[in-house]
């Protein structure tokens, strides 16, 4: 080959080993910098299949054959037969174009170019480049470089796990920072966590207290070790009274850690739930993981509709917890929000504290919860119920508005729950709607063994509904379309499911937005 068809070849590598990187840089930035994340995504993209189905695999729905298998097994053969040229344009097709679907650019997250990001791209780049070196001493031509474009997830995994030590004492820096501003502003603490609900309940604890206390809250979802510390640093002003921290989880240790020097007062617990069950492997790993926050609290407040925790309230009374039950249906608890005739009606500790309106979209459960917290910290019971009319259902969960259109819509994209589905079906069906009712969703993620079953069950609660399913990508197309019993309209992204509603739906027509994928999601 002569020196112009040989810098082509180069050139293709180099293009291919670029956007092999990109890609998969985004997905490990979105995946909070977890390595084996990599390679769950990387099955998912290359040899998608719903995941979880307990049935045994001849059972399970025919996997398709992807642009990614296809192009592996094509280079495989040229390799046999010695076609190194075709193996090279081979693998610069591989690069460039898979997984296909999976955006070098990014359509919902871009890629940010971090310091941690360029840190671990830039080790990444020295692995690849020692594999380009080693696969030249071979006899195959260009055998590094095409080793080097395939193997960017594994050598990105390599280069988070060895950069993990330095990332950690890195983040001590930010973490004993918070530390010292707590000290200095000395609030007092409230930590939330749960399987779901915890945002909910944090916004509305917010909203319930801030007329007599000043109150920060973390904000978003900043739940976790550099999100927290974060919010500290940033957020906890002089003077601050109450400090509501968020506190998240993808396993045990976690929540203890954070606990360790954002020490709670109070510690609530929303739910336990079949949640990143994927990471986590059981509920008793997520119950386990969930406990951690009672450890340093002094007061523990406790969904207990919830049978696992309040299976917690007898243990934690024991270990001298002082502990507070919240429900929307059990008597027997310190604050109640009963649902009676679409009116809430309020009881603290045995009193009824009076009746409002329901706030379609906020969970009586997360209220109750929020409520025991704030009376706790000193809210007068006389001033509950207007203090209840500051509270409102959090962005993106199971809000309710209705369209320039007329068509009413249900924003649940941030949910991403059984629970929480199932509340979401309810709320469609509960609301005055005389037209179609659609559901557009991509199904439930990060439950592990029970993914497929809990896609397969939603889309049977839907076709129950009588509503229409309109899928959104591929992640759960398998058990969405098992499930529903017929042929469910679908999409690649949730934008054209978007343009499709507003061109079929009219006045007196409901649509219901079940969760909403990253597209680092196949």
């Amino acid at each position: 080959m002569n020196v112009a068809g040989a810098a082509v070849l180069a050139a293709l590598l180099f293009l291919a080993y670029g956007a092999q990187m990109l890609r998969w840089l985004r997905v490990l930035q979105r995946e909070h910098y977890e390595p084996h994340a990599l390679f769950r995504f990387l099955g998912r993209w290359v040899s998608p299949q719903s995941p979880g189905a307990r049935s045994p695999w001849r059972a399970r729905p025919r996997r398709p054959v992807t642009l990614s298998q296809l192009l592996i097994v094509a280079m495989l053969v040229a390799a046999v037969f010695r076609a190194p040229y075709v193996w090279v344009v081979l693998c610069g097709l591989y690069g460039l174009f898979t997984p296909w679907g999976l955006s070098v650019r990014g359509r919902t997250s871009a890629l940010q170019w971090t310091r941690r990001l360029r840190t671990v791209a830039g080790v990444a780049l020295v692995i690849s480049v020692a594999l380009s070196v080693l696969g030249a001493l071979s006899s195959l031509p260009y055998l590094g470089a095409v080793i080097a474009v395939i193997a960017v997830p594994p050598v990105l995994d390599l280069s988070t796990r060895l950069l993990g030590p330095w990332e950690r004492r890195h983040a001590h820096t930010f973490v004993a920072q918070a530390q010292r501003r707590l000290a200095q502003v000395a609030p007092r603490v409230v930590a939330i966590t749960g399987s779901y609900g915890k945002t909910s309940t944090k916004n509305h604890l917010a909203a319930l207290l801030s007329a007599d206390f000043a109150v920060v809250a973390s904000p978003r979802s900043f739940n976790n070790r550099a999100g927290l510390s974060r919010a500290i640093n940033e957020h906890l002003a002089d003077g601050t009274q109450i400090f509501i921290a968020e506190m998240g989880t993808y396993g045990p240790g976690e929540i203890r850690e954070l606990t360790s020097w954002c020490v709670p007062e109070v510690a609530v617990v929303t739910a336990i739930g079949p949640v990143h069950l994927e990471r986590m492997k059981t509920l008793d790993t997520v119950d386990a993981a969930k406990r951690e926050i009672t450890e340093r609290a002094s007061v523990v407040v406790l969904n207990v509709d919830d049978p696992r925790l309040a299976a917690w309230v007898a243990p934690l009374r024991e270990e001298g917890k002082r502990v507070l039950s919240a429900s929307s249906r059990r008597d027997d608890v310190d604050v109640r929000v009963a649902l009676e005739a679409h009116r809430w009606s309020i009881y603290a500790y045995g009193v009824n504290l009076g009746s409002l309106d329901e706030i379609i979209g906020v969970q009586p459960t997360n209220l109750a919860c929020a409520l025991a917290v704030a009376l706790d910290l000193g809210v007068a019971p006389s001033s509950v119920l207007s203090r209840l009319g500051g509270v409102s259902a959090v962005a993106n969960r199971l809000n309710v508005a209705r369209a320039d259109s007329g068509v009413l819509v249900i924003d649940d994209t941030f949910n991403a729950n059984p629970t929480s589905a199932v509340a979401a079906l309810g709320v469609l069906s509960s609301l005055d709607l005389t037209g179609r009712l659609v559901v557009v969703t991509p199904g439930l993620v990060e439950l592990g063994e029970d993914q497929y079953s809990e896609n397969l069950r939603l889309a049977q609660r839907v076709a129950a509904l009588g509503a229409e399913l309109v899928v959104v990508g591929r992640t759960n197309v398998a058990a969405l379309v098992a499930g529903y019993h017929a042929t469910p309209t679908r999409f690649d992204t949730r934008d054209q499911a978007v343009t499709w509603v507003r061109q079929s739906l009219v006045p007196g027509d409901g649509v219901l937005y079940l969760n909403d994928l990253p597209d680092h999601y196949p």
